[in-house]
């Protein structure tokens, strides 16, 4: 059985009026550690426990790390997760509230990810936050659902940070024979790796990281992620933090589910008629969501960006 729960497919009235047209959302905000990352993630746990695998080992304090420490507790494997010291302090009393061993290590998430690197045993498995194909077939599933459901949508919209949830939705969308549907991929203006990818036609390290979408922040998509731009129809779309963190608030209202900001991206290409969504008319936006970000958090975040 996989770690990860069929999340409700449901048309949002409030954004299909806004939009003019039918709004179609993947609830996966509602997981149970919090996020769709629980998809690649179970599938990769449960894939290197049959291989033999006793510890599992893992580098973000943020969702991909909630999702390993979930997965560790349901198959009795224990967890380590390092994460780096600007991780809140919400982020590491969810983890420990999941019986991982938390290990706080480097200013940055490359410092942190290189550490649980050298942490490795022979019987250890590292999971990745994004970047394994593991992952990217366990995210597929996803779109499996929506089309097991009868639904065709015209266009996807979704928030990209290392790359992984791009790659497993064009994965999904392939594979269900959804070739030609484009995804519109969101970042924040302060987190756009894949933006500078495709502007250069290679991924970039981007010199820094500048946006309250903690949950976007890569510096570096992954390989696949540009790759999926060159097989399959694939838009840049980027929002500021203002606009990300306002469709979080708004979401809120309109469905009563808390969404992190790098979620709220996504949601705010919709929210606020982005250009490259008109002419679609039903379309599905994938609301990924995050578990470590508090409504106060987000209120507090819009003020500052006054």
């Amino acid at each position: 059985m996989p770690l990860h729960i069929e999340t409700p497919l449901l048309q949002s009235r409030p954004l299909s009026v806004n939009a003019g047209h039918p709004v179609w959302l993947k609830l996966d905000a509602l997981q149970i550690p919090g996020s769709f990352k629980i998809r690649g993630i179970g599938h990769a746990c449960q894939h290197h426990v049959a291989q033999g695998a006793t510890r599992f080992v893992s580098s973000s304090g943020g969702n991909a790390g909630l999702a390993v420490a979930y997965a560790g507790r349901c198959l009795n494997i224990p967890v380590t997760v390092v994460v780096p010291e600007t991780t809140t302090a919400r982020a590491k009393e969810l983890l420990h509230l999941e019986d991982a061993d938390v290990i706080v290590h480097g200013a940055s998430w490359q410092e942190a990810n290189d550490f649980a690197l050298s942490l490795l045993g022979e019987h250890d498995a590292f999971i990745h936050p994004f970047d394994n194909p593991l992952l990217w077939q366990g995210h597929a599933s996803l779109i499996d659902e929506v089309f097991a459901a009868g639904l065709r949508p015209d266009a996807v919209v979704l928030s990209v940070g290392g790359g992984g949830l791009l790659a497993g939705m064009v994965e999904g969308l392939q594979r269900n024979g959804g070739h030609g549907i484009p995804v519109f991929a969101v970042e924040t203006e302060g987190a756009a790796s894949l933006h500078a990818a495709i502007a250069a036609g290679h991924t970039v390290e981007l010199p820094a990281l500048n946006s309250i979408a903690t949950s976007l922040g890569a510096k570096r998509v992954c390989e696949q992620a540009l790759h999926c731009t060159r097989i399959h129809p694939v838009h840049s779309v980027l929002v500021s933090d203002r606009s990300a963190l306002a469709a979080c608030q708004r979401f809120l209202t309109d469905h009563r589910i808390l969404v992190e900001p790098a979620c709220g991206a996504s949601l705010a290409a919709l929210y606020e008629h982005a250009p490259a969504l008109a002419g679609f008319s039903n379309v599905l936006v994938v609301v990924c969501g995050g578990a470590t970000a508090t409504a106060a958090q987000i209120e507090d975040w819009l003020q500052r960006c006054d």
